[in-house]
């Protein structure tokens, strides 16, 4: 008597394809979403696969009251809203104190117990193209996510649904078990509050593409070689910094490049590597070590207005650094 032939076993059942089909497409926005709500990438994908797990476990009893999309933002909504719980916010050192216009300050010491703001790869939310940026970046700008910080959990959901993802007052309601009358209200609170704040620069006046790549050359050069005359030439004059986990932050040109050129830089000790984040251009920094090795820094975020750059965000964070997929050394 033949053997019978083993048969493979499978590996998907039919629901599962099903599943996949409906809500994989929406996974980068969902992650955009929960960074925006929670300002920590890791967190966000953290949050993003306890609600494909969620979604998976309530599948059967889905039966399409909702689209899809509004089914899986309702879940991944309140799951931002119950780890927010107790949670402190994540601020830049802009959020928490007052600039300083001299660069001979005494800089104070990091503070790693404060859950600081990180910075997003443009490439987790599908903007790999640059052209997809511009439709999307407004919603996940640096300053934008920032101020989101600044606002109670609940209005920041509320803000971020109505505002960013032009969902209607009663969809927000649905999705967050209340009223659109409780939704307007939030809303106005929330835009209340972001304006109190001060002015949040969404659609920023960019340089063109040509104008871009020289400004950002330049800058790399000016940085890597401790080029003063160059550095100041390429920054505004109202040009901010900050360096969390440095609360300290320095505004204006002249206390920025004074800073820069007398404590940060040295002709050859740095290297960056281009790359985005937040739908801006970004470069992630090695420092070199004894060894000549480079080793990973952090990540830094310029914001660009005209032809110059008008504000630097340096994260001093090596584990930032293989979330933007990039080592955590290089050699020279």
């Amino acid at each position: 008597m033949p053997a019978e032939t083993e048969r493979p076993a499978e590996t998907e059942r039919p629901a599962e394809r099903e599943f996949g089909s409906l809500t994989e497409r929406f996974r980068p926005e969902l992650l955009a979403h929960c960074y925006r709500m929670l300002g920590s990438v890791q967190d966000a994908e953290d949050l993003v696969q306890e609600t494909y797990l969620r979604a998976w476990r309530g599948y059967g009893g889905f039966e399409g009251r909702s689209s899809v999309r509004h089914w899986l933002y309702k879940i991944a909504t309140m799951a931002c809203l119950t780890a927010l719980e107790g949670r402190a916010r994540r601020p830049l050192p802009s959020g928490l104190g007052a600039p300083e216009d001299d660069h001979r300050v005494a800089v104070a010491a990091r503070e790693p117990t404060v859950p600081w703001l990180q910075p997003a790869p443009d490439a987790v939310f599908g903007f790999d193209d640059p052209a997809a940026i511009v439709t999307g970046r407004e919603g996940i700008r640096l300053a934008f996510i920032a101020a989101l910080q600044l606002l109670p959990a609940r209005q920041r959901a509320v803000l971020t649904l109505r505002d960013v993802l032009a969902f209607r007052s009663t969809e927000v309601a649905a999705i967050l078990d209340t009223t659109p009358t409780a939704v307007d209200s939030a809303l106005r609170r929330a835009r209340s509050r972001l304006a109190q704040a001060g002015p949040v620069a969404t659609d920023l006046a960019e340089p063109d593409e040509r104008v871009r790549r020289r400004l950002l050359d330049d800058y790399v050069t000016a940085f890597t070689s401790a080029d003063h005359a160059v550095l100041v030439a390429l920054l505004r004059a109202d040009v901010e910094m900050e360096m969390p986990p440095t609360p300290t932050w320095f505004t204006g040109r002249d206390a920025v490049a004074a800073f820069l050129t007398a404590r940060i830089l040295t002709p050859g000790l740095w290297r960056m590597l281009p790359t985005r984040a937040n739908g801006q251009p970004a470069f992630v920094v090695y420092k070199r070590a004894s060894t000549g090795r480079y080793d990973a820094y952090g990540i830094q975020v310029l914001t660009l207005i005209g032809s110059r750059v008008a504000r630097i965000t340096a994260f001093n964070d090596p584990s930032l650094v293989p979330a933007f997929g990039f080592p955590v050394a290089v050699e020279t």
